[in-house]
């Protein structure tokens, strides 16, 4: 199949750039379940931007980049929330049903790290399928959704360097070729990797173990943020509990109702979330337990409606006032690395949302930033691609593929043995020792064969485990080489900001693909 711009995934991030591409361009979204089993159909919290009478976006980029440990690309940023408002106004004046308040406007609400009311909410609860549903009444005639196609390969002309479309496999295990002048991976972030998770059971980082194989860059793999505050029973984490239940009152106690938060931060419960997530971390570990504390709210259950249906679906009664909960893998602030269009190292290969790392997040995202990226970089690819001349892709079938690829051979790990092994040893607190085992334990698996090797004959589980295996990879190595603790991750071998040595210093790793098939030993650079 030929398509104009070819989209990989169908988050908001994906659904924004199909909606804002020309009605002229041939557009496919490929997505490798339903359309909405996705992290962005399940995003509770909001969106952020400025829109308060005593606010500003210069408060949101300060925001921003105080919860990202000024590890952030500050244009970028600045970009981003001075925007934010006309993108939430324009989408309101389109008819998005976002919450209002008593006088019809769009009703604010406070989250963690923000210093003003500035949470914009669909559906109490609900905001990510509000904006979702939105976005697929929007879907234009020229926009072509494929459901079930999992992408296992990126093709790249070998002599150009480019990439020119994708490999992707049906529920019959066909395979089938995709060509394309702009290949976007939105494929979402990498939370699956841990065994206690919000993220939705596709989220398993195929997209960018895919763009790593082709040889794209990836940067800041080590920055995995993990929310405080996941429903959590008998051992098991079974969804999330929104910032905004806190940002509403909520607070976190011990079994003996002693507050949680007392003493360790300013912002008390609505501190930056590494924060709060280590502190309940460490309490989880002397065997202690923690509650969310939820008596103060009054109509909880009309107020949070989802979260509500979360408790009931598993026997936990609301009524009693607290929530049991445990941190979990949230969000990716690494990823493919791009510029501010979305272009990444691979000409012809974009990434948007959580798959990218525009330096907007730094090293710990603000909370409610992630689907307002989305809808900017969404926007911007957009409008950079409508500028471009035509290509005729009908010749790009003829393009060679990237050679080096071989049989796959080996064993994989169970996902269930990849995600337990990483929330030990590369999780929420990590060490030189933990890190330096759960390296070795991934390259006992021949990790280097199978990033060179062939997907054309393995099931879509054994893809999944093979991507899981590579982003899990990245993740360890990343996070053993940065020797300070900064956001998202903190190394209790290093447990502060080494600002002399790393403030605004970001791991690139990139896979170097000789000519003739060979494959270089992976290639990480320390940048500036």
């Amino acid at each position: 199949m030929y398509a104009d711009v070819l989209i990989i995934g169908s988050g908001v991030a994906a659904l924004q750039l199909a909606k804002k591409l020309r009605r002229d361009l041939n557009v496919i979204i490929l997505t490798k379940s339903a359309v909405k089993n996705g992290n962005s159909n399940m995003a509770q919290g909001g969106i952020a931007a400025a829109l308060g009478s005593n606010d500003h976006p210069s408060k949101h980029y300060m925001d921003t980049l105080e919860a990202g440990r000024f590890h952030n690309d500050f244009d970028a940023v600045l970009a981003l929330t001075s925007e934010a408002p006309s993108l939430i106004n324009g989408l309101f004046v389109e008819g998005c049903m976002f919450d209002r308040d008593s006088k019809g406007d769009i009703a604010l609400g406070r989250e963690g790290a923000h210093t003003e009311n500035r949470i914009v909410h669909g559906g109490g609860d609900a905001t990510g399928k509000t904006l979702m549903d939105f976005m697929l009444t929007k879907i234009n005639e020229n926009i072509r959704i494929i459901e079930n196609m999992h992408v296992f390969d990126l093709l790249i002309n070998e002599s150009e360097g480019r990439c020119i479309g994708a490999k992707g496999k049906d529920t019959n295990g066909n395979i089938h070729r995709f060509f394309s002048n702009h290949v976007v991976m939105a494929t979402g972030g990498c939370g699956q990797l841990y065994e206690f998770t919000s993220n939705a059971e596709t989220v398993t980082g195929d997209g960018i173990a895919l763009a790593y194989r082709a040889g794209a860059e990836i940067v800041d793999m080590e920055f995995i943020q993990f929310h405080p505050t996941l429903l959590y029973k008998n051992g098991t984490a079974l969804g999330l509990v929104s910032e905004a239940v806190r940002g509403e009152g909520g607070r976190l106690v011990t079994d003996e109702g002693k507050p949680v938060m007392e003493g360790i931060h300013p912002l008390g419960d609505l501190a930056p979330r590494h924060v709060v997530s280590q502190a309940i971390y460490n309490l989880l570990k002397e065997g202690r337990s923690v509650f969310l504390d939820i008596s103060s709210i009054e109509n909880f259950e009309s107020r949070f409606p989802t979260i509500t249906a979360i408790c009931k679906q598993n026997d936990v009664n609301v009524s009693l006032g607290r929530l049991p909960v445990s941190p979990g893998s949230h969000f990716l602030m690494g990823g493919i690395k791009t510029d501010l269009l979305g272009r990444s190292s691979i000409p012809g290969l974009y990434a948007i949302g959580e798959a990218a790392c525009t330096g907007i997040h730094g090293a710990n995202r603000l909370a409610s930033n992630s689907l307002i990226e989305g809808l900017f970089f969404g926007k911007k690819l957009a409008e950079w691609v409508n500028e471009q001349p035509p290509c005729e892709i009908g010749k790009m079938s003829s393009s060679p593929e990237s050679k080096g690829r071989v049989p796959s051979t080996g064993y994989l790990p169970s996902k269930e043995d990849i995600k337990k092994k990483m929330m030990k040893h590369a999780g929420i607190i990590k060490t030189k020792e933990g890190l330096l085992n759960q390296l070795a334990w991934l390259e006992s698996f021949q990790i280097e064969k199978w990033i060179a090797t062939e997907f054309d004959d393995l099931s879509p589980d054994e893809i999944t485990r093979a991507c899981m295996l590579i982003t899990a990879w990245l993740v360890t190595d990343s996070a053993l080489k940065r020797t300070e603790s900064r956001g998202g991750h903190f190394r209790q071998d290093y447990p502060v900001e080494n600002n002399h040595e790393w403030l605004r210093k970001r791991i690139i790793q990139c896979r170097k693909i000789e000519k003739d098939g060979k494959n270089e030993q992976i290639k990480t650079a320390i940048a500036t």
